[in-house]
């Protein structure tokens, strides 16, 4: 052959042209005229019937004539089958996982979410798009829906008191009328000369209330009374008022401040969580039930200020007007939000979505009139506050963008199959969630706190007024608490007091939050917010300019 018939475009060599062949194939020893399909280019338009002298094709065209044309059928239909179980992997990565591959128990893998302002690439590569993205904007409309929910039944009192038959038989109906403080004498059966704390569990755990136990117990049987028959009597009080809540919102500080006003009586311990915990056998759900505390043990703590009123009932003290007027309370951060108790005790109770009974509803049973603080913050600051105070180890910003994004897709999961007040009050997913999210949903709790208390019972506060003007603030409080006016000088050491509980500097010198978390949840708590400031009449509550 010339060169010239061997380059490019040359007409020397015609264009080979495909078509479809029948390859005869054998078939009982002869050959037959079944023919196959095959895209192959076994015959060149041009040449001439001798396939296997022209073309090196021949040798393996040979082979295919034992192969029948259902098993080429078989084999077509195999890779089509492939072709489409390979396609559906990829469609339904983003909503489900793998098909044919059993979904991870939280179902939903941690979201990437795009927004305006760039997270650092090691974030961003993080959460890449595989992993599915979060629709911010169908969330907040999910949420904006499932808010409009119908109030929850309040449980009757009698349905109440037969959950803990015990606390309503230590507890009266009425209090004494003279004393400010819901306070009443009971009988007291043991020896007067015996140590009535002796078996209190609160004194294996504070020092503090057992040094306090010390004090009491030499003094105990002087504030015993004898009635005309000879039985015993010890005067008994609960708390006058209650801070509630919420975690990293203040709580601590405002516990100590009150305890600078003369007519304010704490007991030493500030969160006893014995109405969400304690009374239950919990004292951290982590570590399983351990021991009922008795309410016999809750009401020791407040023994301080029921010997104080005991002395001026009795008159054996001055001021007995002021005494009086002695009140008491706690301030168990957990009490307002904390009800995970009932999904431990009634674990057999599984088609319960919602907590059949909450905290309040065992306080305003035994206590209706009493007096509740709330103090919130901005839920954005209160979720990184919370993140940096209780994880202990590997902080840092990014760290706590994931895990945000991790807990608002956890949620959404929830809320896109129950209701609202069910998400919120769900153990099981307030313990898979890396952050407490939920605990931010302020306009959820304080809805339930005002199906049992009256309005005007339930004093709401926001930490960024009571840091911004913490005169204007406490008085506010004392006016709620009906107590009396400070004088200057106490007005002046209560208000020069360095805040207690603040950030460590360790925290503090990790920053801020990075801005696409901040967006993320402002954009989340938006409808929240908007429903708490509706409520409460105050648009401070949307927390538009922290």
């Amino acid at each position: 052959m010339a060169l010239s018939d061997c380059t490019r475009g040359s007409d020397a060599q015609p264009k080979p042209s495909y078509r479809l062949l029948a390859v005869p194939m054998a078939e009982g020893g002869r050959r037959g005229s079944r023919p196959i399909t095959t895209f192959l280019p076994f015959r060149h338009a041009a040449s001439s019937g001798d396939t296997d002298r022209k073309w090196p094709f021949a040798s393996p065209l040979a082979n295919l004539r034992s192969v029948s044309k259902v098993k080429v059928v078989s084999v077509l239909m195999g890779l089509t089958l492939v072709f489409v179980v390979a396609a559906s992997y990829v469609l339904a990565w983003d909503s489900k996982g793998l098909l044919f591959t059993p979904q991870p128990p939280d179902r939903f893998r941690p979201a990437f979410v795009p927004g305006s302002t760039a997270v650092t690439a090691a974030a961003v590569a993080a959460h890449a798009p595989s992993k599915g993205f979060l629709d911010m904007k169908q969330l907040v409309k999910l949420i904006s829906s499932k808010l409009q929910y119908a109030p929850r039944r309040v449980p009757r009192r009698w349905e109440v008191t037969e959950t803990d038959s015990r606390l309503f038989s230590v507890i009266p109906r009425h209090f004494l009328p003279s004393v400010k403080s819901p306070c009443w004498y009971e009988e007291f059966s043991g020896e007067p000369a015996a140590d009535p704390y002796r078996k209190n569990l609160f004194t294996l755990r504070s020092s503090s209330f057992k040094s306090v136990c010390e004090k009491l117990r030499a003094d105990f049987g002087r504030h015993l009374r004898r009635r005309k028959d000879g039985g015993l009597l010890r005067l008994r009080c609960l708390p006058f008022f209650y801070i509630v809540g919420q975690p990293k919102c203040g709580t601590t500080d405002l516990f100590h401040r009150l305890l600078l006003h003369p007519e304010v009586m704490f007991n030493t311990m500030k969160e006893p969580h014995w109405w969400t915990r304690k009374r239950f056998g919990y004292i951290r759900f982590k570590d399983g039930f351990k021991e009922s505390f008795p309410v016999e043990d809750y009401l020791d703590l407040f023994d301080l200020a029921a010997h104080r009123i005991d002395e001026v009932i009795n008159g054996n003290s001055s001021g007995k007007h002021r005494a009086l007027q002695f009140i008491t309370g706690e301030a168990s951060a957990s009490t307002m939000w904390d009800n995970q108790a009932w999904s431990y005790v009634h674990k057999e109770e599984e088609e319960e979505t919602e907590p059949p009974f909450l905290a309040q509803d065992f306080i305003h049973a035994t206590q209706p009139g009493a007096r509740i603080i709330v103090m919130l913050r901005d839920p954005v600051e209160r979720l990184y506050s919370d993140y940096l105070y209780f994880k202990m180890a590997n902080k840092s910003a990014e760290d706590f963008h994931q895990k945000v994004v991790d807990s608002v897709r956890l949620f959404q999961s929830c809320l896109s199959e129950r209701s609202f007040r069910s998400c919120v009050y769900n153990t099981s997913l307030s313990n898979a969630m890396p952050v407490r999210l939920n605990l931010g949903m302020y306009i959820i709790f304080l809805l339930d706190w005002m199906t049992v208390f009256q309005r005007e019972q339930i004093l709401v506060l926001r930490l960024e007024d009571y840091a911004a003007n913490l005169r204007v603030t406490i008085n506010k409080v004392f006016d709620f608490l009906s107590v009396g006016p400070l004088s200057a000088q106490a007005e002046a050491a209560l208000t020069k007091r360095p805040m207690l509980n603040t950030r460590r500097a360790a925290d503090r010198n990790l920053g801020p939050m990075l801005p696409a978390t901040r967006d993320l949840l402002r954009e989340f708590h938006h409808p929240l917010n908007h429903k708490l400031a509706s409520v409460l009449d105050n648009k401070a509550f949307l927390w538009d300019n922290t």
